[in-house]
């Protein structure tokens, strides 16, 4: 008589817990969801560091057209070469001041020290405060443009009403003419924005006996 096969049943085997799954489950959700947020925040982080850095190195290269600050003149002196220097001046919205240089465009030896101003006019009835953004065009230029002085260093901030003469003191370094990228290099230009400071400082700056026409400061 035929015998019917028989399965064999592992008794030792145990139920499987759904419980403890789920809770593994759980686990690894929370370690992704903190990894992700840990790499966010570094990425907002290194977001406003950048900023800073890119401000530093701007200044340290002239990249993009950032103009440099010089202590003094240059010790070679002015060379033969001419060049010319256009003035450009705005103001971003919500700043009631009238700005505007006082020469549109001058032609300066190269290495040689010029002073210029750009009047400033507060058409407000309340005292307000600006802060000037400045570059140079054409943007490869900026690591040759040297100030001395300049408005654009420090906040300003007006009286209503008040008119002020603010003066610039610069020259191009003569070391341009070693950069043969430059040698068709006619024209210069000095742009300045001013920007509404919503917060100024208590004391008034780059007014009194500074901004009075000494030449050459």
């Amino acid at each position: 008589m035929d015998q019917k096969p028989t399965i064999s049943q592992d008794v030792s085997a145990k139920p499987v817990n759904r419980t403890s799954a789920k809770s593994r489950g759980l686990g690894r959700d929370v370690v992704v969801a903190s990894i992700c947020g840990g790499v966010v925040a570094l990425m907002v982080g290194a977001s406003y560091a950048a900023v800073p850095f890119y401000n530093w190195f701007c200044r340290a290269t002239g990249f993009n057209g950032t103009t440099q600050v010089a202590t003094a003149a240059p010790a070679t002196g002015p060379i033969a070469r001419k060049i010319a220097v256009r003035f450009d001046s705005n103001v971003a919205p919500g700043l009631p001041w009238k700005f505007e240089p006082e020469q549109n465009e001058i032609e300066v030896n190269i290495g040689q020290v010029v002073t210029v101003f750009y009047t400033v006019t507060n058409q407000a009835a309340r005292t307000t405060a600006g802060q000037a953004a400045y570059n140079v065009a054409p943007l490869t230029v900026g690591s040759y443009f040297q100030k001395i002085n300049c408005f654009c260093f420090t906040e300003q901030t007006m009286a209503p009403g008040e008119k002020r003469e603010m003066p610039v003191v610069f020259y191009v370094d003569p070391s341009i003419a070693d950069d043969h990228e430059n040698d068709g290099l006619n024209t210069i230009t000095l742009s300045y924005t001013f920007y509404p400071v919503k917060d100024p400082v208590v004391k008034p700056l780059a007014s009194g006996e500074d901004d009075k026409r000494k030449g050459n400061l």
